[in-house]
């Protein structure tokens, strides 16, 4: 039977198609953009911001503001030219942000969070550097190739909400580290196809190799024996991940921990949905059941409550 190409994935809406952009620089009107931009973005972000304490929930959204406006910019621009062109004018924003005249709605509400947490302009910077790199380099060579990669487009967010609790204990920033190393990783696996249609591959090419995997093997579907097996060591390398930070959600910052255990928990949900899907991920892109993301939340919203009946006793 002749292989066939997965159907294309569908696009989501960016950032500013979800709400109108503040034609001017109000603060109120900044803020009120970022919660849009969030909470229409990713689902899972509404419910990690009622996870945590009402003085952060702005402040992520900002932060997730930020990165999501860097993101579009990469993926939506006509060539990788233009996108590093645009990218490059972000950057400028971020610099102005953090010298105290920003001058873009999403950077005006950075700016409160930046002054009211100390936060530092570096996971800012390196967000923007893996957006950079998308546009040039679309292969991976080793999985120590991929890892700096998720050193710049994931660990930096973990540094980041970490940081907003003044949290920068080395074990513990290293633990959030292989978190979101992790959530990349099975991001990764799990969207295979849409990356592919995209020009990337972020399969590392020596464990590729090791499996007998061509790119060509990555448009057909049902994904072939190599395929699956290929795919089983790129899972079975994520859990690892998670593993290696495992002890974060209990260590962390009080107030963080419920969310911590919600993304950990979600991430390792992907990883389950990808091997009941027997590690094919072309024919369809494995998601996690309603059920089991109702159970997740739950289960987070009851660490969350106990915690804060407990502080109050």
């Amino acid at each position: 039977m002749a292989a066939s190409s997965a159907p294309a994935v569908r696009r989501d809406l960016v950032a500013w198609e979800i709400a109108p952009v503040p034609e001017s620089l109000d603060p109120g009107a900044a803020r009120a953009f970022c919660r849009a931009v969030a909470a229409g973005h990713y689902e899972n972000f509404t419910v990690a911001t009622l996870l945590v304490p009402a003085r952060l929930r702005q402040h992520l959204a900002n932060v997730y503001a930020f990165a999501r406006w860097a993101d579009d910019l990469a993926d939506e621009a006509a060539s990788p030219e233009a996108a590093t062109a645009a990218l490059g004018h972000w950057r400028i924003e971020l610099d102005d942000c953090f010298a105290g005249r920003p001058g873009h709605p999403v950077t005006v509400a950075l700016a409160e969070t930046v002054r009211e947490t100390s936060l530092t302009l570096e996971p800012f910077a390196a967000l923007i550097d893996a957006f950079e790199q998308d546009q040039f380099k679309t292969r991976y060579a080793t999985r120590a190739e991929l890892i700096d990669y998720c050193r710049r487009s994931a660990d930096p967010v973990g540094r980041i909400v970490l940081a907003l609790e003044g949290c920068r204990e080395p074990e513990l920033v290293g633990m959030s580290d292989s978190i979101c190393t992790g959530l990349q990783l099975v991001n990764f696996w799990q969207d295979i196809t849409r990356d592919r249609l995209a020009g990337r591959i972020y399969l590392p090419a020596e464990d590729m190799a090791a499996h007998g995997v061509t790119e060509a093997m990555l448009a057909a579907v049902p994904a072939s024996g190599e395929v699956r097996s290929l795919i089983s060591a790129e899972v079975a390398w994520a859990r690892a991940c998670f593993a290696a930070g495992k002890a974060l959600p209990g260590r962390g910052p009080r107030v963080l921990r419920p969310a911590i255990k919600m993304f950990v928990g979600g991430g390792l949900a992907v990883a389950d949905a990808i091997e009941a899907a027997g590690y094919d991920t072309l024919s369809r892109r494995p998601t996690v059941g309603r059920f089991a993301k109702l159970r997740l939340a739950g289960q987070a919203f009851g660490a969350a409550l106990f915690g804060r009946l407990g502080r109050r006793a």
